[in-house]
C-alpha cells in the first residue's frame, strides 16, 4: 500500500497571520495579476495618458478592474452606470464584460477629466458603447430614466453624496440588479467614530439608510492590495 507523503503544514501561528503591509498587498497582487489577467495595451494606454494629462492615481487597481468585467459578465448585465469616470479606466473595464448591444453611462463632473477618458474609450475601441455625461452627478443621475432599467450600477465618486446616488441608482435599477459602492472602509476609519470627514461621514450615512431600507441586501468586503486597505458595498435590489 502506498503511503501519502505528508503534508507541508507551518505550525506557526504567528508567521501565518503575522501583520503586513501594502508591499506584501502590492506584491500579490501583481503575482495574481501575471496569472489571471493578460496584458492588455489599451487598457495601459488609458492609465498612461490619464497620468500626463494630470488626472489624480484614483483609478481601480487591475485586479479591482477585472472583477468588474467579472460581476458585467456573471450579471449578463446590458445595462451599466458608473458614477465617477475619471479617465475611464474602470469604465473599459466594464465594457469589455458587456455583449454587443451593452451600453456603459458613465457621470463625471470635470470635463478636463470626461475629455482624457473620451480619448481613451475611442482608444480602447469601446466609444460606441460608452456615454459620458459631463456635470455634477448627484444632478445628472437625477435626470436618467430606468427605460430600460439598469443591470448593474458601480459608484466611484464624491463620498459625501452617497446616499444621494445610492437613491437614484435603486430607482434606476431593476430587481435583482446590483449596486457597488466603492472605498466604504477607508483604511479602517469609517469603524472609528472618532475619525471624521466628509468622506467617512458619507459611508456612515449610507450604512445608516441601508439599515432601514428593506428593498435591498447590503454586505461590505474589505480588501487590501496595491491600493491599500479599503473595501466595497455590494447591495442587491429586492
Amino acid at each position: 500500500m502506498a503511503t501519502r507523503a505528508p503534508m507541508a503544514h507551518n505550525s506557526n501561528p504567528q508567521t501565518n497571520f503575522a501583520p503586513t503591509t501594502i508591499a506584501d498587498w502590492t506584491r500579490s497582487d501583481g503575482y495574481h495579476n501575471s496569472f489571471l489577467i493578460r496584458p492588455d495595451e489599451a487598457l495601459q494606454a488609458a492609465l498612461d495618458r490619464s497620468d500626463e494629462a494630470g488626472l489624480p492615481n484614483m483609478a481601480v487597481s487591475p485586479a479591482q478592474g477585472k472583477f468588474l468585467k467579472l460581476l458585467v459578465q456573471s450579471l449578463g448585465a446590458k445595462r451599466v452606470l458608473e458614477v465617477g469616470t475619471l479617465g475611464a479606466y474602470s469604465t473599459i473595464w466594464m465594457a469589455q464584460g458587456l455583449p454587443a448591444d451593452g451600453q456603459v453611462i458613465t457621470l463625471e463632473i470635470s470635463e478636463q477629466f470626461a475629455e482624457v477618458a473620451r480619448q481613451n474609450c475611442e482608444k480602447a475601441g469601446f466609444a460606441p458603447k460608452i456615454e459620458i455625461i459631463v456635470g455634477p452627478a448627484a444632478d445628472s443621475i437625477k435626470k436618467l430614466e430606468a427605460n430600460p432599467p439598469f443591470d448593474f450600477v458601480f459608484i466611484d465618486a464624491d463620498k459625501r453624496s452617497n446616499t444621494i446616488y445610492f437613491a437614484e441608482a435603486k430607482r434606476l435599477l431593476k430587481k435583482g440588479g446590483v449596486i457597488i459602492v466603492d472605498n466604504v472602509v477607508r483604511n479602517g476609519n469609517v469603524a472609528n467614530i472618532e475619525y471624521v470627514d466628509e468622506s467617512t461621514q458619507g459611508v456612515r450615512q449610507l450604512l445608516q439608510v441601508l439599515k432601514e431600507d428593506d428593498e435591498v441586501e447590503a454586505t461590505t468586503m474589505g480588501s487590501v492590495g496595491e491600493k491599500g486597505y479599503d473595501g466595497y458595498m455590494y447591495i442587491v435590489k429586492l
